[in-house]
């Protein structure tokens, strides 16, 4: 991989307390701004570039909530957890895309426990509803900026999940998904790392499950619910269901993330498990014209580049095209970035890189 250079993304002090610029899960770029997500709040992030043209640094932070644009499940009120797992941002037709990990977690075993104590931990699977989530959010411009409105007078901010049906429900019956919805994800168990959207398609990229070195991605046809403007379901496919299956060869690793570009997919691909590394950018070509389930590999998947990883930090988690599509250039953001990463001003470096 080259850097061809790097830019710092500055948060303000709640963020940084909350220690969002230290677990960045999601980016997409969006004319003079970038839309970021960590993966320990329920907020999406609008961060402004210092110089439209030949951006050096992204600050102004804004912050909007997901819960004051779209209905989510599992209640309101002091003793309800407010992360989301935003584990992907899409950009596409005048609206951002979000969406939640899905996954279930295993509590850690910290330095300070005992054996007993330990073994109780790694006992102790949770899960949360609102990281069964996909939300769709109009953008309007004000004063000259990319702003997430609940209503733009056309249509409403929308999500899948909230109620009814969500997507672990949908896939409790696959017969290659469904064994794995009990699983955490750290362990290979069903988790969500990546959402791209071309059209009236969706595809959400799978950290886990990786079935026999098989990485999955679900492509999805959500549309407005007529009786309930704040809702979407989803459309069926041919065969009855509403989600379609396609699975790539990527190398044993999982998908961190999904970018399109043209009509193909950027895929970056990490370990599933617990691991620091590999991290590679794949492309799948002719991604959103396939018609059919789809078996990805050989000439239609390219190995792209290597990324770099960390020993503890540093690992690859999102990525998005900067400035033309065309250009070929991809920022990549950080979870657990490396301490020099990090600036005195409450600034993270992520890296620019050319694509083949």
């Amino acid at each position: 991989m080259t850097t061809t250079r790097t830019v710092t993304l500055r948060f303000g002090t709640a963020s940084r307390e909350s220690r969002t610029h230290t677990n960045l899960s999601a980016v997409r770029s969006d004319g003079p701004v970038l839309w970021v997500a960590g993966d320990e709040t329920a907020t999406i992030e609008r961060l402004v570039a210092d110089d439209p043209a030949d951006p050096a640094a992204y600050g102004d932070q804004t912050t909007f909530s997901l819960a004051d644009l779209v209905p989510l499940p599992g209640g309101t009120g002091p003793d309800v957890e407010e992360e989301a797992d935003i584990e992907g941002i899409a950009r596409h037709d005048g609206a951002v895309w979000a969406v939640g990990s899905h996954s279930l977690r295993r509590r850690r075993i910290r330095d300070e426990h005992d054996g007993a104590k330990a073994l109780r931990r790694l006992a102790t699977i949770t899960g949360q509803p609102r990281r069964q989530i996909i939300a769709r959010i109009p953008v309007v411009d004000v004063d000259g900026l990319p702003t997430l409105v609940k209503d733009d007078g056309t249509r409403s901010a929308a999500v899948f999940g909230a109620r009814g049906k969500d997507l672990r429900d949908l896939l409790a019956d696959d017969e290659h998904l469904g064994p794995f919805l009990g699983i955490p994800s750290k362990d290979n168990g069903l988790d969500v790392e990546g959402i791209a959207v071309a059209g009236e398609r969706v595809y959400l990229g799978l950290r886990g499950p990786v079935l026999r070195g098989w990485a999955v991605v679900l492509e999805l046809r959500p549309e407005v619910d007529e009786r309930d403007p704040a809702r979407l379901r989803l459309r069926k496919f041919p065969d009855g269901r509403r989600y379609r299956k396609h699975v790539l060869r990527l190398a044993g690793l999982g998908v961190r993330d999904l970018c399109p570009q043209g009509d193909d997919l950027l895929v970056l691909a990490g370990p599933t498990m617990d691991l620091d590394g590999p991290v590679y950018v794949y492309r799948w070509h002719g991604a959103v014209v396939c018609e059919e389930p789809a078996v990805v590999r050989g000439d239609q998947l390219t190995r792209e580049l290597a990324l770099p990883f960390g020993d503890g930090d540093d690992h690859p988690e999102g990525i998005g095209l900067l400035g033309d599509p065309a250009g070929g250039r991809l920022l990549v953001v950080y979870d657990s970035p490396a301490p020099e990463r990090l600036t005195d001003d409450g600034g993270v470096v992520a890296d620019v890189v050319q694509l083949p």
